[in-house]
């Protein structure tokens, strides 16, 4: 039976949201296909991940529950993937398009001279090929892509695909898996920044600054309001380079690229450049003092007025509703 094959990153045996994405996204194809879903898993975690995997929509997990897959490698990761992908033959082969996968991906697709199309938004089969759509020139345009050739690869934008209902019932199989996994690159260690903080690629609420918050004294601003929404905070690109917050809270066409269900701009103008990372939001909030900013062409809703006035309010009024509701 034809395939889809998905790459499931994971973490201590939970799989990350956008990896649960990706296999709940290739089950809706699969059950209008006629397919299978098969998942892999790598890394210590890799068997108790299989669990969830199933619940999400995978028939078969493939397992390497190895110690030497704990710290990331291109080159294992590759491997391990691609021996999979030689037993499996799957038609589409699905990663989320978080850092790893933009990483991992193109490699696999070298490899196997695969066709790969990049930070898709929508899926679907027309005539027996994927077809996809993905943002170009910043989000100005979306470009409708076919795959050619055998195998067919795609990475998905997180937070764009909706999750499908989970079936703990379902039994996937699971198929253990030993690799070589030496590479000629070794992590010596990894450092974590904003360990404590909610992910932005992952976040369904994200509160960001810009420049018109003056200085970084008045950032607190900003993740007061953030702490108040149990939200991830970001940051444009001028407040980055202005060293006001670390690089891994920018969001824009050279930050991150996030999709969550709400999104509040605060003292962000709009630049092309940000709006890159962040125009698929479902619902964007604009708040500046400039009623002729950009941010307010795409904003569902918009505060014309002074942060610094504006941000207390709405902080009080969020920790009151949530406090109210319990």
């Amino acid at each position: 039976m034809p395939s889809i094959l998905t790459f499931a990153e994971q973490r201590d045996g939970a799989p990350r949201r956008a990896s649960q994405e990706a296999v709940s996204e290739a089950r809706r194809l699969a059950d209008a296909a006629g397919f299978k879903v098969t998942a892999v898993a790598l890394g210590p975690g890799a068997r108790a991940a299989a669990a969830d995997l199933g619940a999400q929509g995978a028939d078969r997990v493939h397992v390497f529950e190895d110690e030497a897959l704990g710290a990331y490698s291109t080159e294992a990761y590759a491997r391990a993937i691609a021996h999979v992908i030689g037993e499996e033959k799957p038609t589409v082969v699905l990663f989320p398009f978080t850092a790893l996968g933009k990483d991992l991906a193109p490699r696999i697709a070298a490899r196997l001279g695969a066709a790969l199309v990049s930070d898709c938004v929508s899926l679907a089969f027309k005539d027996g090929r994927l077809e996809a759509r993905r943002p170009m020139y910043a989000g100005k345009v979306l470009a409708t892509v076919r795959c050619e050739g055998e195998l067919q690869m795609a990475t998905l934008r997180p937070n764009v695909f909706a999750l499908g209902p989970r079936d703990g019932a379902r039994q996937s199989e699971v198929v253990e898996g030993k690799i070589d996994a030496s590479s000629r690159a070794r992590v010596r260690a990894v450092t974590v920044a904003g360990e404590d903080e909610v992910e932005l690629s992952e976040a369904q609420v994200i509160v960001s600054g810009g420049r018109g918050l003056k200085g970084p004294e008045h950032f607190h601003l900003v993740q007061e309001l953030g702490q108040a929404f149990g939200a991830a905070v970001g940051a444009s690109r001028a407040v980055v380079d202005a060293g006001w917050v670390d690089h891994h809270m920018q969001v824009g066409q050279t930050g991150k690229t996030v999709s969550p269900t709400l999104y509040i701009a605060c003292g962000i103008s709009g630049a092309i450049q940000h709006l890159a990372g962040m125009s698929s939001s479902k619902y964007i909030v604009a708040i500046n003092k400039d009623a002729d900013a950009p941010i307010f062409k795409i904003a569902n809703y918009g505060l014309v007025g002074d942060a610094f006035e504006i941000l207390p309010r709405l902080t009080a009024a969020a920790k009151a509703y949530f406090a109210a509701k319990g």
